[in-house]
Parts: C-alpha cells; sequence; structure tokens
C-alpha cells in the first residue's frame, strides 16, 4: 500500500488512499468482440448503466471499459455529496429554461437522491453513506439577501418542507462558525465515501453479468454498417449501442462523430485534515454531520468523514489551455487557500493541520446544464455537463440512459435534459480558454462585490 506522500504525487484522492490496496479487473485481452451494449467509462453513470440494463435483459451482452482504475476519475474523487442541486444554480436553470423546466429538474434531482440512498439501503453498501441534510451558508448581508431569493425560488419549485432558511444565530447553533449571516437547510440529503461507492457499484454490475474491464483506453470510435466500432491498442470491439459516460474526459476521445466539443474539464481541488480531537469537535460543535456548501460564486463545499477529519474543496477552479493534457490537478495555492478559508470559519482550529491534498476535473458545458443526447443516431449515447454535481445526478442518468439504450418510454426518458439544444462550446483552445478564463473573472468580480470587508480572508490573498 503506498503512503500518503506517494499517493498524492499519484493524485490519488484522499478516497482512493484511504481505501487501501485495489486489485483492478484485468485489461480487455487482444482480440475481436461483439456485444449488445459497450459503455465507455466505468463510473457512477457507466455502471449503473450497466447493472440496470442487465437487471432488465440479461440477454444483452453489456461490456465496460474504463482507461484507468475504477475510481481513478471523477466518481473516485469527488466531495461525495448525495445533493440535489442542478447544474450551477436554480437561478441559472430558471433563466435559460423557465419555472417549469426548473421545477422538472429539481423533482428529478430528489428522486435522484432517494435513488442512491435506496440502493445504498438495499443493497447494503459499504459507502460510508449518512443521510445528514445540507446547509447553504451566507458570509456576508448581500450573501445572504442572495441566498434568500435562492430559498423563495426553491420553495416555489419544490414540495413543501424541502428547505428551511435559518438566520445566522440559528444557524450557529448547528456550527461554530462566527461569520455566519443565514443559511438555507436542506435535510433530504447525504454523503458517501465516493471511492467506496463507486466499487461497490462494480461488485452490482458483475453481479447482474457485466463484463468489466480496466485500463483499456479507447483509441478510436467509427460506425460501420449500422453498428459502432471501438478500437483499444490492441482490441476491436463492434457494438449495436454505445454509451459514452467519460463526462470531464469527453473530449479526449477520438471518434467519428465527433464528441470533442461537448464539454470542457473545468478542474477543482480539496484538502482533508487530520483527525479532529474530542476538544476540538467540541470547538466547531459540527454534532449534526450535515454537508456545508457556502454561497460564494466561486463556491466551498465541505463536510466530515468517517475517519473523524474535515474535508474542503472548492474555491478558485483550474483551467487548461491545453486541455487533451490533463495535468492540472496540483495547485499548491489553492491548497494553501482553502487551508487558510478553512481555519477562518473555524477560528477554534488554528493549529490544525492538512494531512491530504488532491484534484480532479468537472464536465462543465456553455449553458451549465446538464444534458444526455444523441451522436449521429439513437445508438451512441452520451452525458456530460455535471458541473460538479454528479454523485446523485450521475447516478440517476445511468437509469435513465439505460431506458434509452432499452428503448423504454419511461418518464425519466422523457426528462427534457435528453437530447435538448445543447450551446456548442467554443471551437479550438484559445476560444475555449478565454471563455472559461472570463467566466471565471465574472465569478470572481461577484464574490469581491459581496464580501468587500472579507476578500482578505475568504479569498486567501493575505493571512
Amino acid at each position: 500500500m503506498l503512503d500518503a506522500k506517494q499517493a498524492m504525487m499519484k493524485n490519488h484522492s484522499f478516497w482512493q488512499y484511504k481505501y487501501g490496496d485495489y486489485p483492478a479487473n484485468a485489461p480487455l485481452p487482444e482480440g475481436a468482440y461483439e456485444v449488445d451494449v459497450l459503455v465507455i467509462g466505468a463510473g457512477f453513470t457507466g455502471l449503473t448503466c450497466a447493472r440496470e440494463i442487465r437487471k432488465d435483459d440479461k440477454a444483452k451482452r453489456v461490456m465496460v471499459l474504463d482507461a484507468n482504475e475504477i475510481g481513478f476519475g471523477a466518481s473516485g474523487r469527488n466531495g461525495g455529496f448525495n445533493m440535489t442541486l442542478f447544474g450551477i444554480e436554480p437561478e441559472v436553470t430558471m433563466l435559460r429554461w423557465g419555472k417549469e423546466k426548473t421545477r422538472e429538474a429539481q423533482d428529478y434531482m430528489q428522486k435522484a437522491v432517494e435513488y442512491v440512498r435506496n440502493l445504498v439501503e438495499s443493497e447494503n453498501l459499504d459507502s460510508d453513506y449518512e443521510h445528514t441534510g445540507m446547509l447553504r451558508i451566507a458570509y456576508s448581508d448581500k450573501q445572504a439577501r442572495r441566498l434568500k431569493k435562492t430559498y423563495n425560488l426553491l420553495c416555489e419549485t419544490t414540495k413543501p418542507g424541502s428547505f428551511e432558511y435559518l438566520d445566522g444565530a440559528e444557524t450557529q447553533k448547528l456550527l461554530n462558525c462566527p461569520h455566519i449571516k443565514g443559511a438555507i437547510y436542506e435535510p433530504g440529503t447525504g454523503i458517501l465515501d465516493p471511492s467506496k461507492h463507486v466499487r461497490q457499484l462494480k461488485i452490482l454490475a458483475e453481479r447482474e453479468g457485466a463484463e468489466i474491464y480496466e485500463n483499456t483506453k479507447v483509441t478510436g470510435i467509427t460506425k460501420k454498417d449500422g453498428c459502432t466500432v471501438v478500437l483499444t491498442d490492441n482490441a476491436t470491439i463492434t457494438a449495436k449501442k454505445l454509451v459514452i459516460a467519460t463526462n470531464a474526459w469527453t473530449h479526449n476521445l477520438k471518434s467519428t462523430p465527433k464528441v470533442s466539443n461537448i464539454q470542457a474539464p473545468i478542474w477543482t481541488y480539496q484538502v482533508v485534515t487530520e483527525p479532529l480531537t474530542e476538544e476540538q469537535w467540541k470547538g466547531v460543535n459540527w454534532a449534526g454531520r450535515m454537508s456545508i456548501e457556502d454561497n460564494r460564486q466561486l463556491v466551498h463545499y465541505m463536510r466530515i468523514t468517517k475517519c473523524g477529519r474535515i474535508t474542503m474543496g472548492g474555491g478558485a477552479i483550474g483551467i487548461e489551455y491545453n486541455d487533451s493534457k490533463m495535468d492540472l490537478w496540483k495547485d499548491e495555492k489553492v491548497w494553501a487557500d482553502l487551508e487558510r478559508h478553512l481555519k477562518w470559519m473555524f477560528p477554534s482550529l488554528q493549529d490544525i493541520k492538512i494531512d491530504y491534498k488532491w484534484g480532479g476535473c468537472v464536465s462543465c458545458n456553455t449553458d451549465m446544464t446538464p444534458e444526455i443526447g444523441f451522436i449521429g443516431d439513437n445508438n451512441i449515447i452520451y452525458s456530460s455537463g455535471c458541473i460538479g454535481h454528479g454523485v446523485s445526478l450521475t447516478q440517476l442518468n445511468g437509469r435513465l440512459i439505460a431506458d434509452l439504450v432499452l428503448e423504454k418510454d419511461t418518464s425519466l426518458s422523457k426528462f427534457w435534459i435528453v437530447n435538448r439544444t445543447a450551446l456548442p462550446m467554443p471551437p479550438g483552445n484559445l476560444l475555449r480558454y478565454v471563455g472559461a478564463k472570463f467566466i471565471e473573472g465574472v465569478l470572481k468580480a461577484v464574490d469581491f462585490y459581496e464580501e468587500g470587508h472579507l476578500k482578505a480572508k475568504t479569498s486567501g490573498e493575505t493571512a
């Protein structure tokens, strides 16, 4: 087993490191294969899709390929929030798609959270799942006013009792952070260990009969005689149906029809503390163990681990000019900013040490809305645009895609993100990079406006 320093140098997430030795499946052997369904990407989406297809139709041969070990991508390195946030913000969904579609999106996300929770409980999965609820917190009066508008919109578009608004004093009874001005509390959400969970999904998919091969990189995708032909370094797979479940890595697939312009990867970073002492836990008064996001544009997210640590992520993001490299996982400045912000939030933790750091990328598209679509014909299906809120979303999306593969007319397959009119990403590295940096600049400007008197502490520019 790798020690912590070795694991960080390989960009293993804390969850992967904590998991310990993992016996990956063998790569796909040399040869030619014919399958009913091929899934590229063995994360939450791909494994769920494969499992659900096999559950519904045992006659289907379903194969899953992943370029790395299962859990290396976003599904094994995210914050582990089983949450109902759709896209980037409900206001953005409302502005782009209107109230009725926003209501449908919120309903879909509440179903997604329950889908994950029910799966964990019914299958007794070793996912360290806790249904502890979530706080969305504001640090300034301006943020609190905007948060109250978000709360009103959520109340208009979700079933009664889904959310509760708390003022600063009420919130501080749940969390000893003196800077909080208000919060939205959502009881119906949870947290899990993503690396444990995705590898539990692998077990379930194999139990249903899906064939899973790890460390098998796809080198090409073409169409031939009504089927899709997928190439690896030493194998050829002819598939009647293809599911592309690579999310933030989709642009690197060499394929015809092209999938490179669907989304772009944005990097986010996390740190995790040493285990807190009993006295330190008393100081932060986080007894409810609810997950937390703040109401910044460049959001911070934080939670308690099963092993008694605090993990925090978010803040500044990473954007690559040449995103084919996919190597922006390390950013010491962002990691330092996260540590500083954690200690600003909880003054009683000034001496806490950071034990582990890592980074990963999320799938972003132009209109900040998740999408599931077809490429060329209905036999190639892709999913992208989780915007960093994909733990619950991607798993229910896997069930939805299974319905599309099996050509079922269901309430899920009718969800409006399916084959929606998507805005293409700007062509070329330069335009994409400039556009992303412009959006990042706007988000920073809003945070500065709302947190002017807090800027030195919340942005990490000074100690």
